[in-house]
């Protein structure tokens, strides 16, 4: 009888550790909201982590939520709706003026262009013209540049600000003479006005400004949840290099993530330069990421986005990307 209580106490304590186990791994997953942009840029990298199961694998239950453009995300982030978030260039003033940090880089940017109606042929004709920006992105970026390039200033045109999707139908309705807008939504443009003309692209600007896109986390969670913040930079670092090695791959994947056509998908993917982590953490190291953004934050501070240049160290987390790697 004795040995029989015996085995009955140390299965009870067995079940118990079991028990325990399986609530200390189930309190371990980390839940995240992240937010994102419906191109290849902005989504890639969420459709190769779910693919290839890298939040379990680090501990995340991550939902995703599609935004229009990258100032949207960090209002979300600041109201506390979202933890993480994907921003194209024209907003990386919202960090480098404190409103979050970045910290992983994604790309570089080719996909933004100034266009215009048939008929206007040069940028020195958008005078007095109606265009159309969506205020704080990149499409708002190669705007001011182009303006400046042809000696305008924004008061020489007729300033529209609107949210993308609407620049889409305005432009194709003929509401608004011009628009500084980004692929793929000129796509959707060229279906309806194959016949619009490209007035001005990144690459027009690429001796002074780069054009990174980026992903960011709220100061808060940053501050407050350190080891949150490294499984996802883990996640990412090894999303891009997956991306890197199976490029076609990724195309489909993120084709299937967005619901889009796989060839549109490919298109779109083809006007960026997709950077992997090992590029990434020489960028890093070598002052690179830092002469990219402060390149930027120049351009900002002459646009009137910024008062002063701050130091890219200030927002940029470089040593928690590259600190990733032997975690």
């Amino acid at each position: 009888m004795r040995r029989l209580f015996s085995l009955i106490a140390a299965a009870s304590l067995l079940t118990v550790a079991a028990c325990g186990s399986s609530d200390d791994s189930a309190s371990a997953t980390v839940k995240v909201n992240f937010g994102y942009i419906a191109d290849y840029n902005g989504a890639s990298l969420l459709a190769v982590a779910d693919d290839q199961k890298l939040w379990e694998k680090h501990g995340l239950e991550v939902s995703t939520k599609v935004f229009t453009n990258g100032p949207l995300q960090i209002t979300a982030i600041n109201a506390g709706d979202l933890d993480f978030g994907y921003i194209g260039p024209g907003a990386v003033w919202l960090p480098a003026s404190g409103k979050a940090k970045i910290v992983a880089l994604n790309s570089l940017g080719n996909a933004d262009r100034v266009i215009a109606q048939p008929g206007i042929t040069d940028l020195a004709q958008l005078k007095g013209k109606k265009v159309g920006v969506p205020e704080g992105t990149s499409g708002d970026m190669i705007l001011t540049l182009a303006l400046q390039k042809a000696g305008l200033s924004a008061t020489d045109i007729e300033r529209v600000p609107m949210d993308p999707a609407t620049i889409v139908s305005a432009f194709a309705s003929g509401q608004i003479d011009a628009a500084g807008i980004w692929y793929p939504l000129l796509n959707n443009i060229k279906q309806k006005k194959p016949d619009l003309v490209e007035l001005a692209k990144n690459e027009d600007f690429a001796s002074t400004v780069s054009f990174p896109t980026a992903f960011v986390a709220g100061n808060d969670v940053v501050s407050g949840k350190a080891d949150e913040v490294t499984k996802v930079v883990q996640v990412l670092r090894e999303a891009m290099d997956y991306r890197a090695a199976n490029g076609d791959k990724t195309v489909e994947l993120t084709a299937g993530l967005l619901k889009q056509p796989a060839d549109a998908v490919k298109a779109d993917a083809a006007n960026s330069k997709m950077l992997d982590s090992k590029t990434l953490d020489g960028y890093t190291a070598d002052g690179t990421v830092n002469k990219w953004l402060t390149g930027m934050g120049d351009y900002f501070v002459g646009a009137g986005k910024l008062p002063s240049n701050a130091d890219p160290s200030t927002y940029y987390l470089g040593s928690v990307f590259t600190g990733a790697a032997s975690k």
